[in-house]
């Protein structure tokens, strides 16, 4: 067993969502959205560097040696997998491992709303998942695919970078690739994708103007398509997509979106009130005919009109969804003035008693 696995096992077994590998710190957990010390000495370079180096294949050493950095996934048979990253700073190496369970969370486990069920009855189109970076997006999408594999027989391919949770065989047949491994470029695995017969298509992320253009063009194609974009909220995911694009092609892209853009799903974790975990709010934009009305007619500053209005049909504010948790006495009215849109809307208000939700 690597040195290395004892930490990460602790870090499991306290519910970290993330440790830290730091050259002149001790190891650092990150619990709840917030940074902790483990009681360790600090580490030197050499000894970060000797971790580090124990846990990598020679290819793998070959590429951090080029690069000065790397992503790679980690496994410590049952217990978890690890999406890695590894960097050299001015004094040696850091190493972060954020700590995927084995164990595939339902939808609802998560506390996603219960609209979110019936995009996994899609069959076409293109559904987003967005927020800022530790959010829980790969987590959802993961739950997503997995509800998909469980309910009917389908193709799904994942492009991942890398992979964080692995999906058996159910009722479909799930073919995972992982950049630099199995594949060099999202933009040549989704090309390729075409051409695999897939029902449903994954990218971890939308990273470029190719990536999106190839994402769109499945969509549009009868597929699937799932991915991630770090933006916060459903109009700037829109707006985001669109100004990818060179403006001759924006009309287009427009007509494209309003066709295909299914949902877009925004996430927040926030700290519960108890200090047991952290809750998910979730803003959800559903692609009904007024909002592709919208996005096709380039008025996409009045989607969030449609959103507050879209109750009925399943569609919500990040903001509605935060004083949800708050009314429920979930989290603080702090935590809801810390992460909404509108603090002001926050300030001065109580919550209930404490129920439970779901979070991560």
């Amino acid at each position: 067993m690597a040195r290395l696995d004892n930490v990460l096992q602790m870090a499991v077994k306290a519910g970290a969502s993330d440790l830290h590998v730091p050259t002149g710190s001790p190891f650092l957990l990150r619990r709840f959205g917030r940074l902790q010390r483990m009681k360790s000495q600090p580490l030197s370079a050499e000894a970060v560097q000797a971790l580090v180096l124990e846990i990598l294949s020679p290819y793998q050493r070959t590429l951090l040696e080029k690069h000065l950095q790397l992503d790679f996934s980690y496994q410590i048979p049952g217990v978890a997998r690890f999406r890695s990253s590894v960097v050299r700073q001015r004094n040696g190496l850091d190493a972060t491992f954020r700590i995927i369970p084995l164990q595939i969370p339902g939808v609802e486990q998560l506390g996603l709303p219960e609209v979110v069920t019936r995009f996994c009855d899609f069959h076409q189109g293109m559904i987003l998942v967005t927020g800022a970076t530790g959010q829980g997006k790969s987590t959802t999408l993961a739950a997503i695919i997995d509800r998909i594999n469980s309910s009917r027989p389908v193709h799904i391919l994942t492009v991942e970078d890398p992979i964080e949770f692995v999906h058996p065989i159910k009722k479909g047949i799930v073919n995972q690739r992982e950049l630099g491994r199995n594949t060099l470029s999202f933009e040549n695995a989704l090309r390729a994708a075409l051409r695999e017969d897939p029902d449903v298509i994954m990218v971890g992320e939308l990273r470029d103007l190719e990536a999106i253009r190839l994402a769109i063009s499945a969509s549009e194609t009868g597929h699937l398509v799932l991915g991630t974009l770090s933006t916060s909220s459903g109009p700037k995911t829109v707006d985001r997509l669109i100004d990818s694009f060179p403006s001759e092609e924006q009309n287009q892209i427009r007509s494209m979106l309003a066709e295909g853009l299914r949902a877009v799903i925004t996430q927040q974790l926030i700290p519960k009130a108890d200090s047991t975990g952290l809750a998910l709010a979730a803003e959800i934009m559903i692609g009904t005919v007024p909002m592709a009305n919208l996005i096709r007619n380039g008025k996409t500053y009045q989607l969030q009109n449609i959103m507050q209005t879209g109750r009925g049909v399943g569609m919500q504010l990040l903001d509605e969804a935060i004083m949800d948790l708050m009314k429920a006495g979930v989290i603080t009215a702090e935590a809801a003035a810390a992460h909404a849109v509108n603090p002001k809307a926050f300030q001065g208000a109580g919550g209930g008693s404490p129920a439970p939700t779901g979070g991560r």
